[in-house]
């Protein structure tokens, strides 16, 4: 007879930790056998759950033997073992110690070390885990999705095999816990997840929108949603383009290796030639390469005056038929150590090529420097950065897609921005050093820099200065080459004094050597090198007061900076290639060089103030203001340029010449934690906006949503077909409406080009899109109306319907 062995603890539990799972329920049979001689064995490894690789925790309220079947049983909590970083749950438990299957039974829970959870009434496992049987199976991942089955059979290690089976990635339980009906699904009769594949495989699969069937398939697959990365095909994406007509792009990423991967994405158009893209990416040790391009053979296409009527037909194709591409490819290497390099390549072979064909994403950041919108860059650089130092050495060239003139019959005919008149740099060197420890007391900083620039055509204002830009005629010039190397010694102490006054005062050094080249013949002038220096020294004053008012405290900070330097020496013979433009604001105002680029400078007796004031109140809610400007002694009337369309004016661009300079106005508050805004503006002395920027984001319900936006800039006093200002109020937003359902929307006006004949006036919408809206935060559809008027479209303006979706576990799209 076999013998029997029962423990009852009652309200006590059973807890028993042995050296493995089998040896360990043997164990009670009293098999253990001792040894003769003791024999030195390694400790042993302990896992993050404090078992070590062959032992089991168990938690029991009864554990009883028969024969070789142990068995614990749970009567007021289910049982509890933990083994190999895993975790099972039972009413009941059994173990088999000859065929080493463990059999659970009753509200099954299983969670594997991934942290996965399976669930099932009844579940049998080898003692490998690489093996088993669940009935009403049900396991939901790491990112949310669920997968059910009536019977699951885990055949091997790699392959799990579901019948009659239902997958989602959406919540199946509401807030309160209740089950509810998933908005997509995938029922199957048999599903198939095969991780040496890493894909789940489906057969006579049904796709369910809330619950209603939408789609039939006999056979369909995805990647397992535990893995990041599979070969297959991506969303397609649907699109409409008055020159274009229907176009399908049909996306295919193929996976090389964990660390590189290709993505073919051919765009098939009904009017046009299909534009076939390519993106190759790969990860190296430290660092990574992304290469992109597209390719098509084509005519150019859009609205074209074909007769010379002077009207222009709509979406005709003109002009031979070439070969049309695009390159877009940049790499970032960080080894090891305080170097690092990367590299961007970037060209179009047409100035509307992305426009044409609604390429994505064209202009983006991926190098030390960037090209600005419509800009394309290419460049080599490498940084060296330890805690004291910084040196970056640089070489780059543009390519402008931007348009300098609109035509007004076609947008076929716009004038773009020459190339040659861009400069290439090579190369462009920073450097700066700290010495470890204070100098007299306070911070000393070493700066150096170098540049040298070439331009293929001339260039005049504002590169140039008014003295000595041509006034006719200059195509053939040659454009004005420059070289210059920059040394700068900067000074700063901090101190506090007893009342709280904050102290800085501070001394800036700096030289720097020109070399001009191809200045104007016509003007007597010649190749030149020119030296200059500049010695500035001074003070900032700050103030910071705070008073309570109940639950606020409110903050006034005034704040001073009296400096003096040198006069400026800005000889017009020296071009202005990097301090162009100057945005004014809080913490501009204060700098020592308030121009971003070395080519411009301040000189003379300055004095600038300002304050801001600060309220805070409960749960983080704040608002602050900060109003200042600056006077100098004596203007500075270098600063000044030509009115674009009428060279004999200047005006100035910067709110630095006058003697007293624009008035800086900042603002930020959140009176909650759903509304945020902010705003920028330069005033005049006659309290004119100069520049301004607003921005209101707001949110109500749980996910309805708004963002407000304006900007406008009035710098150039003169209008006309040359001037660059501009005006532009932004919208964006969505309302649910009932339940998932609401709108979404999304607009830019653009108030200050004249609109094309036709359009509404005053202004128009440069792009507007309104549509349906569904989203349950698993499932987000879009469905609507967009009109792009983008002037630079050589087709004119385009509209039609567009479609956004977002799938969990599947990946999105948008168009």
């Amino acid at each position: 007879m076999p013998r029997h062995r029962r423990v009852d603890t009652g309200a006590l539990r059973l807890r028993l930790l042995a050296g493995a799972a089998v040896m360990a329920l043997a164990s009670w049979s009293g098999a253990a056998h001792a040894q003769d001689t003791p024999v030195a064995t390694a400790p042993p490894v302990v896992g993050p759950d404090g078992l070590t690789p062959d032992a089991v925790y168990l938690e029991a309220d009864v554990a009883l033997r028969e024969g070789d079947v142990i068995s614990a049983t749970g009567e007021t909590e289910r049982v509890l073992a933990r083994f190999r970083n895993t975790t099972l749950r039972a009413g009941r438990l059994s173990y088999d110690l000859n065929l080493g299957v463990a059999t659970a039974d009753d509200r099954v829970e299983f969670v594997d070390p991934e942290g996965n959870v399976i669930f099932a009434s009844h579940l049998e496992l080898d003692s490998d885990l690489k093996a088993g049987v669940a009935v009403d199976f049900a396991t939901r991942f790491r990112n949310g999705a669920s997968l059910m089955a009536a019977t699951a059979v885990r055949r091997s290690e790699n392959v799990s095999e579901l019948n009659y089976a239902l997958f989602t990635p959406c919540p199946i339980c509401d807030a309160e816990g209740n089950p509810k009906e998933p908005s997509i699904a995938i029922q199957a009769e048999k599903v198939v997840q095969d991780e040496s594949l890493r894909a789940v495989l489906y057969r006579n699969a049904v796709f369910r929108v809330g619950g209603v069937p939408v789609l039939y398939l006999p056979y369909f697959a995805h990647p397992d949603p535990t893995v990041e990365r599979a070969s297959g095909f991506l969303v397609p994406t649907p699109s409409y383009d008055e020159g274009r007509g229907v176009s399908l792009e049909l996306p295919y990423l193929q996976v090389v290796s964990p660390s590189e991967d290709w993505l073919i994405s051919p765009q098939f158009n009904s009017r046009v030639s299909p534009l076939l893209n390519l993106q190759w990416r790969r990860r190296f040790g430290n660092g990574v390469v992304v290469l992109r391009g597209g390719y098509t053979y084509e005519r150019n296409f859009g609205d074209f005056d074909l007769d010379g009527d002077g009207d222009a037909e709509s979406n005709v194709k003109f002009g031979d038929r070439t070969s049309r591409s695009y390159f877009l490819g940049h790499g970032r290497f960080d080894p090891e150590g305080p170097w690092r390099w990367g590299f961007t390549a970037e060209r179009a072979s047409d100035k509307t090529l992305f426009d044409r064909y609604d390429v994505r994403d064209p202009y983006q950041d991926n190098g030390l420097y960037y090209g600005d919108q419509r800009r394309l860059i290419s460049q080599v650089y490498t940084e060296h950065q330890t805690d004291r130092s910084y040196v970056s050495v640089a070489a780059f060239a543009l390519q402008s897609l931007r348009v300098v003139r609109f035509d007004p019959v076609t947008p076929a005919l716009n004038e773009f921005e020459d190339d040659g008149a861009l400069p290439v740099v090579a190369p462009l060197i920073e450097a700066r050093w700290e010495p470890d420890g204070p100098v007299f007391g306070g911070r000393l900083r070493l700066r150096g820099s170098a540049v040298s620039l070439y331009r293929d055509d001339y260039v005049g204002s504002p590169v140039l200065r008014p003295e000595i830009t041509l006034p006719g005629p200059t195509l053939g010039l040659p454009g004005v080459d420059s070289r210059r190397v920059s040394g700068q010694v900067d000074w700063r102490r901090t101190m506090i004094s007893e009342m709280g006054v904050r102290w800085e005062p501070f001394v800036d050094l700096r030289a720097d050597l020109y070399s001009v080249g191809d200045l104007p013949p016509a003007l007597g002038l010649e190749d030149e090198t020119l030296g200059r220096g500049r010695a500035t020294a001074g003070v900032d004053v700050r103030y910071p007061l705070i008073r309570r008012f109940g639950t606020a405290d409110m903050i006034l900070e005034p704040m001073a900076q009296l400096s003096i330097s040198t006069d400026a020496d800005l000889d017009p013979r020296l071009p202005n290639e990097d301090s162009q433009t100057v945005e004014l604001d809080e913490s501009s105002l204060f700098r020592v060089d308030r121009f971003p680029g070395y080519d411009l400078y301040e000189g003379g007796l300055r004095l600038t103030t300002g304050v801001r004031t600060t309220l805070r109140w409960e749960e983080g809610r704040q608002a602050s203001l900060f109003i200042g400007r600056s006077l100098r002694a004596e203007e500075e009337p270098a600063f000044l340029v030509p009115v674009p369309d009428a060279p004999a004016q200047l005006y100035d661009p910067t709110g630095l010449a006058s003697d007293t300079s624009d008035w800086v106005v900042q603002a930020d508050f959140s009176p909650s934690d759903r509304i945020r805004g902010w705003g920028h503006a330069t005033l005049d002395s006659s309290g004119n906006v100069r520049r301004a920027e607003i921005a209101v984001d707001g949110r109500w319900g749980r996910r309805n949503l708004a963002t407000v936006s304006y900007i406008i800039d009035r710098s150039n006093p003169l209008a006309g077909p040359n001037n660059r200002n501009y005006e532009f109020l932004q919208l964006a937003g969505q309302q649910f409406v009932y339940g998932n359902w609401g709108v979404a929307f999304s607009g830019i006006a653009d108030l200050e080009r004249t609109p094309r004949p036709g359009q509404p006036d005053p202004g128009y919408l440069v792009q507007s899109e309104i549509g349906v809206l569904f989203d349950d935060d698993c499932f987000r559809f879009e469905l609507g109306w967009r009109r792009d008027n983008t002037s630079v479209r050589p087709s004119g303006p385009s509209e039609g319907p567009y479609v956004r979706l977002t799938l969990a576990t599947f990946g999105g799209t948008g168009y």
